[in-house]
């Protein structure tokens, strides 16, 4: 599971991921410093979340990190526990371009929800915890691929602790957005299951049968 000639790409992926880290630390150092305490504090949610824009420049940055480190982390894991595959550059960029559009369209989808119920702020505001709790996701896929990539480290052992440890976090993110708006909830509970299942679950589900039919 080491071939260094088939990762060279994966480490100017991953140097990239790191460049676009560093890029929003730069553009603005206090926001990063308080964003990288958000798990089990919220001061950078309540304090960011009122200056949020519709396209920001430093959860863009971290998005770029996001999709880089996730496709890479996707590749380890379906080449470990479902069906080992070889690089191919045109491939892993579909997948690129297959993981940010998924994203991308996911949001934008729950912002036009937003716009035809006419809840924008509740929207913006749920969206932007969901984001940050994605994008701190993507910090943590970076670190397991630079295990993957560089130790001798168990890749299963690895693969299975970034899983879980992601799912841990986004799970502290939904639990913090359901204690937020609990009284908006829990009498529409029905239909923010059916949102569940449809924007949350759904996208993921579809991202997996595109690349085990792709591999096929």
């Amino acid at each position: 599971m080491r071939n260094f000639i088939t990762y060279e790409w994966f480490t100017i992926f991953t140097i990239i991921g790191l460049f676009s880290i560093v890029a929003a630390k730069f553009i603005n150092t206090l926001r990063f410093n308080d964003f990288l305490y958000v798990i089990g504090n919220s001061k950078y949610l309540k304090i960011y979340t009122k200056d949020q824009k519709f396209i920001d420049q430093f959860d863009s940055f971290l998005f770029i990190n996001l999709v880089l480190s996730f496709s890479i982390f996707i590749y380890f894991a379906y080449s470990t526990f479902i069906s080992p595959i070889s690089f191919e550059l045109t491939s892993f960029l579909k997948l690129l371009f297959a993981v940010s559009t998924i994203i991308i369209i996911k949001i934008l989808l729950e912002r036009l929800i937003g716009s035809l119920f006419e809840i924008d702020g509740l929207i913006d505001h749920y969206l932007f915890q969901k984001t940050t709790f994605k994008n701190y996701s993507g910090i943590v896929f970076l670190s397991a691929n630079l295990l993957l990539l560089y130790t001798n480290v168990h890749v299963e052992i690895v693969i299975i602790s970034a899983f879980s440890l992601v799912c841990l976090i986004n799970l502290i993110g939904f639990l913090t957005s359901f204690k937020t708006y609990q009284k908006l909830l829990n009498p529409n509970f029905f239909y923010f299951l059916l949102y569940l299942c449809a924007l949350e679950i759904g996208p993921y589900v579809l991202l997996f049968k595109v690349i085990r039919e792709y591999n096929a």
